[in-house]
């Protein structure tokens, strides 16, 4: 199946696309589109996030790019082998990610960071055809429950079992794939302390252990 992103000027979300005028005006040099996803499709790993931040992805056209989320993502992931480069907070950065491909379940920046259910929804067309454009798909790893749930809802599962929990290691037998949750890396979660890199660390790792394991 070919993925097929939503186009720059998607008019599905009413509520988005008068943020995206407003943001067009206030900060013509922005992207100010939704947001393609990062790395290649050929991927065993997904990485689900939230949606663009206002300065970061909405800024740079790059999920978690030029944003706290960022920086606390992509060194990480380089540690554990699945980017090279340097990281230098622009799209154009030369940055590369090695088995992970990364997209968000709502593409468009939402007012506030905040997504509605009908945005996910709609959203959601493009979170399907994206998993099923990458034969080799193994891993997804869900930032938070937001991400969590879309992923369920796009592949049909009932979202009441299988439950949200940091480090959780969900098995979706349908699709031959596992699902793993961490808390969203966000600077609030960060600051509150509800997330420590130690924290998003052991995820990686035990995502990376999970993938060895699958290729044996």
């Amino acid at each position: 199946m070919t993925f097929c992103p939503p186009d720059r000027n998607c008019d599905k979300c009413p509520r988005l696309l008068e943020f995206r005028a407003e943001n067009i005006k206030k900060y013509p040099g922005y992207f100010n589109a939704p947001v393609p996803p990062f790395g290649n499709p050929d991927a065993e790993i997904l990485i689900v996030g939230l949606a663009p931040g206002l300065n970061g992805a909405n800024q740079t056209g790059r999920p978690f790019t030029n944003d706290y989320a960022g920086d606390v993502l992509y060194p990480v992931l380089q540690k554990y082998g699945f980017a090279e480069g340097n990281y230098g907070r622009r799209a154009d950065d030369g940055f590369q990610l090695l088995d992970v491909r990364i997209t968000n379940s709502v593409r468009c920046v939402p007012p506030q960071n905040k997504v509605t259910g009908q945005e996910i929804k709609a959203c959601g067309e493009y979170l399907i055809q994206e998993i099923a454009a990458m034969p080799r798909l193994k891993i997804i790893l869900t930032l938070g429950s937001v991400a969590h749930n879309a992923v369920l809802g796009v592949l049909g599962y009932k979202k009441a079992a299988f439950k949200f929990a940091h480090n959780a290691v969900h098995r979706l037998e349908r699709h031959n794939l596992y699902m793993v949750n961490s808390y969203h890396t966000s600077r609030y979660n960060i600051n509150t302390g509800v997330l420590t890199p130690q924290m998003f660390e052991d995820v990686i790792r035990n995502m990376k252990n999970l993938l060895d394991k699958n290729r044996i």
